[in-house]
């Protein structure tokens, strides 16, 4: 009888099923129990919460939120294992509702059973609201211990029901140190030798991914074939890549250390969050609109001129690009980072709108209005009104605001650069015109 594929099995098998070369090191090094698990003493350490539920089986549905690289997938299997439950590994990039109903079946299966699964989502933060809710009535009628890994804050990427059955568990990215011991293990495994320089050179570019120094040391150890050096390790290496997900919530991280850096007048600290978000190549003119932002929002008056400097900086990236303008725009934080700082105006805006949207919509007072017409002139209108100009020094006792608001005052300026002197003018003009109101009492 001949075969549908016109080729016996074995040997479409021998085609089109190669054998598997070894699993990629990372896969490897995976410890199976919490004594070789890296990092992460802070929710692991004797005595910690999640430690204590993992060693009493007492397990509830857990995010762990952490960067890439970090183990949120090992101590999900590790959980799995000291607990004895199954576990069910589920990708949120490759499956949707239907194939969490045929899990489901699977786990309820286990249920039956007598046994207890843990279901791990892998990027749960990639699934809709709709898809995220399928797992709600499993989880509550214990069906499943749900384990969701992400990338992302669970606060805006996980829905409210699904997080409020959940503990949210931070996992922080590995350092250096804890980098350095795991290559030091896997060495053996790759077959080859190298310095603690290069190993601390391949775990500082890793930047806290456990993943991505095993996938450099694998690659140095493949073309070393005995010592890695730091001249083939360069090789390797390339350029580094930065962590850095221009919709994702490191964007916002980064560009916040900037502002604030700028805002506690820190220089060196501004420069070196600026150049994170260069060297991830991040957008110049989203970068310059914020440094616009900062001139204005936290110099404001006691140095007018630093809105005319970011101005001119974005005009200056505008005009030559990459890599020319980004000297313009470190020139642009370095000038805000040193200049004074004033929120007075900030604040004045923020208090006099809070003051108009709960307040009471004041009529312009009849001496602030145009007579345009004769009738409205004989209403009374610009009745009263004072033309500055024909006062010394311009300045009359007339009152601007509304009476009911007679005396309020909004802006503060404060004694910083040439603020300090805008508030003495602004004294000045005060006091003026209560000897001009005097003077026109005691007539």
């Amino acid at each position: 009888m001949p075969f549908a594929g016109g080729q016996p099995p074995a040997l479409r098998m021998s085609l089109f099923h190669q054998p598997a070369g070894p699993r990629p090191l990372a896969d490897r090094m995976r410890p199976e129990n919490l004594d070789d698990y890296a990092g992460q003493e802070h929710i692991l350490g004797p005595g910690k919460p999640l430690r204590r539920q993992i060693e009493n089986d007492s397990l509830t549905s857990i995010i762990l939120w952490g960067p890439p690289g970090v183990g949120k997938t090992t101590l999900a299997q590790i959980i799995a294992h000291m607990t004895k439950s199954e576990f069910l590994p589920f990708s949120a990039v490759l499956s949707g509702i239907k194939e969490i109903k045929a899990v489901m079946v699977d786990a309820e299966r286990y249920r039956a059973l007598g046994r207890r699964t843990i279901l791990f989502v892998d990027e749960i933060h990639r699934f809709n609201r709709a898809q995220q809710d399928a797992f709600l009535p499993y989880v509550e009628r214990g069906d499943i211990v749900l384990i969701g890994a992400t990338t992302e804050n669970p606060s805006f990427e996980v829905n409210a029901a699904l997080l409020s059955r959940s503990k949210v568990y931070m996992l922080r990215a590995l350092t250096t140190e804890e980098i350095v011991k795991l290559l030091q293990r896997a060495l053996g495994i790759v077959q080859s030798t190298a310095s603690d320089e290069v190993l601390e050179k391949i775990a500082t570019a890793a930047n806290g991914d456990a993943r991505s120094a095993y996938n450099t040391l694998e690659v140095a150890a493949a073309a070393a074939k005995g010592e890695i050096t730091e001249e083939l390790l360069a090789d390797t290496l390339g350029r580094k890549v930065l962590l850095y997900d221009k919709g994702g919530e490191e964007h916002y991280n980064l560009i916040s250390a900037l502002h604030k850096s700028v805002r506690s007048s820190d220089p060196d600290a501004a420069l070196y969050w600026l150049a994170r978000m260069l060297e991830s190549g991040e957008d110049r003119m989203y970068i310059a609109r914020r440094v616009v932002r900062m001139a204005i929002e936290d110099i404001g008056l006691a140095d007018p001129r630093a809105v005319e400097q970011c101005i001119a900086m974005k005009e200056t990236v505008h005009f030559l690009g990459m890599p020319e303008g980004d000297l313009a725009i470190a020139q642009a934080v370095l000038y805000l980072a040193v200049a004074p700082k004033s929120d007075a105006s900030y604040k004045a805006l923020g208090a006099v709108m809070k003051e108009v949207r709960e307040g009471r919509a004041e009529p312009v007072p009849m001496h602030l209005r145009n007579a345009s017409t004769k009738a409205m002139k004989s209403w009374g209108y610009g009745s009263g009104y004072q033309h500055a100009h024909d006062f010394d020094d311009a300045i009359s006792d007339m009152d601007c605001l509304p009476e009911a608001l007679h005396g309020r005052r909004w802006y503060h300026p404060l004694e910083r650069g040439i603020e300090k002197r805008i508030k003495e003018r602004l004294e000045e003009i005060r006091s003026r015109r209560g000897e001009a109101k005097s003077e026109q009492v005691d007539a």
